[in-house]
């Protein structure tokens, strides 16, 4: 059973685009088999789904405080 390699990156100095007519979200991406460059192209989102990975990655960049525990006051 071979295991794969592929894997996506941004492409250096390129930033995502909207479409204004149809509301997709193109994002360039460079496709590399380990470090080997295998091609160029761009991950199309609707506006939905954009909306939803950028959810996604929000929280999965930015932690979530940890609940403290609240003791109760000493009885007196």
């Amino acid at each position: 059973m071979s295991r794969t390699r592929l894997h996506t990156s941004l492409r250096p100095g390129e930033t995502p685009v909207c479409d204004r007519s149809t509301g997709e979200i193109r994002v360039p991406i460079a496709l590399y088999d380990l470090d080997t460059h295998q091609g160029d192209t761009s991950l199309v989102m609707s506006r939905r789904e954009a909306e939803a990975l950028f959810a996604s990655l929000r929280a999965a960049l930015v932690p979530v405080p940890e609940q403290r525990t609240m003791r109760p006051e000493a009885v007196r």
